[in-house]
């Protein structure tokens, strides 16, 4: 592990490859797993806010499932998560172009309409983060529908880190990111 602040970082973070290979895993993030999307505690708000003004970008089984059980939901673990249709599989705010599972979320942010990207965690993955009272640790979940990710970015030789420092830098500031660089650095 590696401490930046009051977080403590996987090695594999900074030590495994990953890209996001669309063509290849078409999204299958956001329609497969036992849960909707981890939300930080102030997204449940935004997620409330910005219903109304995203809700064009939506499916009608997304709206469905939205209106039916809310803009998220509590899991079976007790944390909150955004709602899912089709048995907990897919995400009510996932879109589909081409085949390819996006963000609708993140659809409405691109054209202007909201400034708000989309959940943390799903701009974070695979990176998953465990919140303990004094401190953050940052993990690599590794997940087999993710293979094309981890080939394309070991071809590229970017790291997770690399490849996340946006959401990253989103999540806890260039301060952080650059001190995680700099620990990286000196290893």
């Amino acid at each position: 592990m590696i401490q930046v602040e009051n977080t403590l970082v996987h090695e594999d973070i900074i030590k495994e490859y990953f890209v996001c290979n669309l063509n290849a895993c078409k999204g299958a993030c956001c329609v497969q797993g036992n849960a909707g999307a981890p939300l930080e505690n102030n997204e449940r708000e935004i997620l409330e806010e910005i219903y109304p003004k995203i809700k064009p970008y939506l499916t009608e089984k997304g709206i469905q499932a939205i209106e039916k059980d809310g803009t998220y939901v509590v899991d079976f673990e007790g944390d909150y998560t955004t709602t899912c249709v089709d048995g907990d599989q897919e995400c009510a705010y996932t879109v589909f172009e081409n085949g390819t599972a996006l963000c609708g979320i993140e659809r409405a942010w691109k054209d202007g309409v909201i400034d708000f990207r989309k959940p943390i965690s799903c701009h974070l993955y695979p990176i998953r983060i465990t919140k303990y009272p004094e401190f953050d640790i940052l993990n690599y979940d590794r997940w087999n529908i993710c293979s094309a990710a981890c080939s394309h970015g070991s071809e590229l030789k970017v790291s997770i880190h690399q490849f996340l420092k946006e959401p990253l830098i989103r999540k806890y500031g260039q301060a952080w990111y650059d001190e995680l660089e700099e620990q990286i650095a000196m290893r």
